[in-house]
């Protein structure tokens, strides 16, 4: 019956409005097309865009996910929920994060590409950029720092610190600094 009415004229017209507040590519998709979850992620972002949390972001977020630059975060549009898990952190303010088809990224997820310059404080090194993989699964309070790759179908177990690349990917990675600590068939 929601898929049915998801596909009616009235339901198209009823969402036309949040075209005020992300662009329509960020509007379709699995969880759009398939779900009803998109629909209500969007509306419910409306009312903090308006209070100016997450104003710039083109797709709906949770409004305690924070994006430094949502123009260097390349992720497929399918993988909205990304987006929806709490306290994520996306420092990309001067290299890009790329995300792969079909990751997970739980809460509190810190995804870092710059950081501060150990003698001066005040300015930051160079952004590197970061890569994951396709099928990945960040799990919560990890933090992936600044040029760090993992491969498709990599793990990262809850509150691990990722220093180091992992490009192999079918890994289970974990600790601090993460280490692989199981092969994935």
């Amino acid at each position: 019956m929601i898929r049915f009415f998801m596909k009616t004229k009235m339901f198209r017209i009823m969402n036309t409005p949040l075209l005020l507040f992300y662009k329509k590519e960020f509007l379709t998709g699995y969880y759009y097309d398939e779900k009803v979850m998109g629909w209500l992620w969007a509306w419910k972002s409306v009312p903090f865009k308006l209070l100016g949390i997450n104003r710039k972001l083109p797709w709906p977020a949770d409004i305690s996910v924070r994006i430094h630059n949502p123009k260097n975060l390349i992720f497929d549009h399918n993988d909205i929920h990304i987006f929806q898990s709490p306290g994520t952190y996306f420092n990309n303010f001067s290299a890009k994060i790329y995300i792969g088809k079909g990751s997970y990224i739980a809460p509190n997820v810190g995804i870092i590409t710059a950081n501060h310059d150990f003698n001066n404080l005040d300015s930051h090194l160079e952004g590197k950029n970061v890569h994951i993989g396709k099928n990945c699964w960040i799990g919560m309070n990890s933090v992936i720092l600044p040029g760090v790759r993992l491969g498709d179908n990599t793990i990262v177990g809850a509150g691990s610190i990722v220093t180091k690349s992992f490009d192999e990917g079918n890994v289970v990675i974990a600790g601090n600094p993460a280490k692989i600590v199981k092969q994935l068939v």
